[in-house]
């Protein structure tokens, strides 16, 4: 981590919102590097998350252009610097509860069902959105430096009256 200034996260658990529509997006796995197609690909949000391995908290002060952010540590946020960054959020939209985590195995599965609307992880660079009992679980991918054959993404969840739904975006990169 390259900073010295802490990190200014947003503290609204709960939070009402002020309309149907609440859109937010996701990102993880920057590893210091945020790409201005990830950059593009958040404008609109309403809130951004990011779940973990920053590299650099100017990475979230960028993000904070767009919209309020709320990040957790990853497994290479280490130093003085990520202190101010806890490990896990719980969060609240309108009623729809959502768990932010960097890696989904220190997860226990089981205590999330019923606990969460949705739960939002990264750590394994690979994009993923599955539905499981009763719990969307969103990897938005990475949007870092590309590792391995796997694509470079963020992601958005979108939470309605009717419920909440997430999808991966790929970036042209």
């Amino acid at each position: 981590m390259q900073s010295t200034q802490p990190n200014r996260l947003h503290e609204l658990h709960p939070l009402k919102m002020d309309r149907p529509t609440f859109r937010i997006g996701l990102i993880s796995d920057t590893h210091g590097l945020l790409r201005p197609e990830a950059v593009r690909a958040l404008q609109g949000a309403d809130r951004i998350l990011h779940a973990g391995d920053i590299g650099d908290l100017a990475i979230l002060r960028a993000l904070e252009s767009i919209a309020p952010v709320f990040a957790v540590r990853g497994n290479n946020d280490l130093g003085p610097a990520a202190n101010p960054i806890p490990f896990t959020l719980d969060l609240e939209f309108d009623g729809v509860r959502l768990h932010v985590l960097h890696d989904l195995n220190d997860l226990d599965r089981k205590a999330a069902a019923g606990k969460y609307e949705a739960v939002i992880a990264g750590h394994s660079h690979k994009p993923a959105v599955v539905q499981q009992d009763g719990v969307l679980y969103v990897n938005p991918g990475s949007a870092g430096p590309r590792r391995f054959r796997l694509p470079v993404s963020v992601g958005w969840l979108t939470i309605t009256p009717t419920g909440v739904s997430a999808e991966i975006c790929t970036l042209d990169v």
